[in-house]
């Protein structure tokens, strides 16, 4: 058997990504090659060059294509409260808020013992120096409410209380706009739970 070809060699190449199985990557690989080699052509130089210059941020381990990021250089964030998050995408979506104004930690992935992810695969240890830095007053754990995220949390939390810090969880309960009639049962019970004085 020979060796696959340029176009198998995309196709696989494409199902890296996910939600991309094998029919999708084909579609793509066609369309690209078919209909859209300028664009096939920016994609391969953006990704070729991103994978050159962008790494882990020594403070907060997001990408970045400098040693500190920008948002840990800043001398108008509040170092005393580190934000911790599971993806990169997870502390974008809490900078659009404009509610929190501190610095954060990406971890990079959640615990999941059946993936094969455990403490040592998060490096958690590089948290754990970094919230012990003398400067750190309080760790918000922001990890998605999955189960994963939530042993995460918890998991972090009991490390970080041993060492003598403050450690708070966000809040999560009913969504901005949405209505009781077409929320789960669960969330309207921590959302119960989780009240607070009007």
């Amino acid at each position: 058997m020979s060796a696959p070809g340029s176009l198998e060699k995309l196709i696989e190449a494409l199902r890296c990504l996910p939600g991309v199985g094998p029919k999708s990557a084909q579609r793509m690989a066609y369309h690209l090659l078919q209909r859209e080699r300028p664009g096939a052509e920016r994609l391969a130089d953006a990704l070729g060059e991103a994978l050159q210059r962008i790494h882990h941020c020594q403070r907060c381990n997001t990408f970045t294509e400098e040693e500190i990021c920008d948002r840990c250089a800043s001398s108008k964030r509040d170092s005393s409260l580190l934000c911790v998050v599971e993806m990169p995408v997870d502390l974008n979506m809490m900078e659009q808020t404009h509610a929190f104004n501190g610095l954060y930690y990406v971890l990079m992935g959640r615990l999941s013992p059946l993936d094969g992810i455990g403490p040592k695969e998060l490096k958690l240890d590089r948290l754990l120096e970094r919230a012990a830095d003398q400067q750190v007053r309080e760790v918000i754990m922001a990890t998605n409410f999955t189960n994963e995220g939530e042993a995460t949390a918890h998991y972090l939390s009991e490390l970080l209380h041993a060492r003598g810090l403050k450690v708070s969880r966000i809040a999560r309960g009913l969504p901005v706009g949405g209505e009781l009639e077409f929320t789960d049962a669960g969330t309207i019970a921590q959302a119960m739970y989780e009240r607070r004085d009007y």
